[in-house]
């Protein structure tokens, strides 16, 4: 077996707990090596010795705060440097129940913008460049539905998310041609801690509309071996999501010209004043 046909190494943030727990337990069993990113170590290093047991894969933890840039910079230095990561889960998020209106603990809205927003971009850039240098490598970048929907949840929460969306479908255009791959997941709701750290509870929600974690990272990895770029693991019928792209791309030709529309009613009384 040629090195390039190993797995080699996965690098997932966000990885002691949820999404990313159930991510690192998914790609250990398809024989990548891990490194582990959170930031409580204990729970890490529990997570890395069962893994390993489990699974017979190599199990690294980094213990980081993403929303501190030293930390957010240490990251980024291992995916730069280690030859052997040929995977990139970019999870780590934080989440608020707040309406704006109500919010009041802005540095916690500051924070979830550093971790959704600077670092999950620092990091997706820093992997793609080192991925194009070694050739191979697969970026999986967890947004959320809100990104579709921003009216129904915590506008900076859903605004980050968009960000991420966005910058999957532009950054995928640019990587196309090469061998590193780009893949959004767009969880709805999902039976995670993330709710208990925003101050709710996941028992509270319609059970109908919440997802079991499990399900979710399995969905999310068939898309991306189907070679999804946009995986939305509810969706049951793809060509609404087409649909939906195919209405957007019909804007494009009416989104930057000369004039503006006649339906504003200016262009006339600009040239009179002329």
């Amino acid at each position: 077996m040629t090195s390039n046909s190993l797995p080699g190494t996965a690098l997932v943030t966000g990885a002691s707990s949820g999404i990313g727990a159930t991510y690192a337990d998914r790609l250990a069993r398809r024989g990548y090596d891990l490194i582990l990113v959170a930031r409580n170590r204990e729970r890490l290093d529990a997570a890395a010795e069962r893994l390993a047991r489990d699974h017979g894969v190599k199990v690294d933890v980094l213990a980081a705060d993403l929303t501190q840039h030293e930390d957010v910079l240490r990251v980024e230095a291992r995916l730069r440097s280690d030859a052997a990561i040929t995977m990139f889960v970019n999870n780590a998020g934080m989440g608020s129940g707040s309406a704006l209106k109500d919010e009041t603990d802005l540095d916690l809205l500051d924070r979830m913008v550093a971790v959704n927003v600077v670092a999950a971009n620092r990091l997706a850039i820093a992997a793609v460049q080192a991925f194009l240098a070694r050739d191979r490598g697969t970026i999986v970048n967890t947004a959320s539905v809100v990104a579709l929907s921003p009216h129904f949840f915590n506008g900076t929460y859903s605004a980050s998310k968009s960000f991420v969306l966005t910058f999957t479908e532009s950054l995928a255009g640019e990587l196309q041609g090469t061998n590193v791959r780009l893949q959004a997941v767009l969880p709805g709701l999902t039976r995670t801690e993330i709710f208990e750290r925003a101050g709710g509870s996941v028992d509270a929600l319609d059970p109908e509309k919440v997802m079991d974690v499990s399900d979710l990272v399995d969905a999310a990895l068939a898309g991306l071996d189907q070679g999804e770029l946009i995986t939305i693991p509810s969706l049951a019928d793809a060509g609404l999501y087409d649909g939906y792209i195919a209405a957007r791309d019909a804007l494009g030709p009416h989104l930057s010209l000369r004039k503006p529309a006649a339906r504003y009613g200016v262009t006339d009384a600009a040239s009179d004043a002329a």
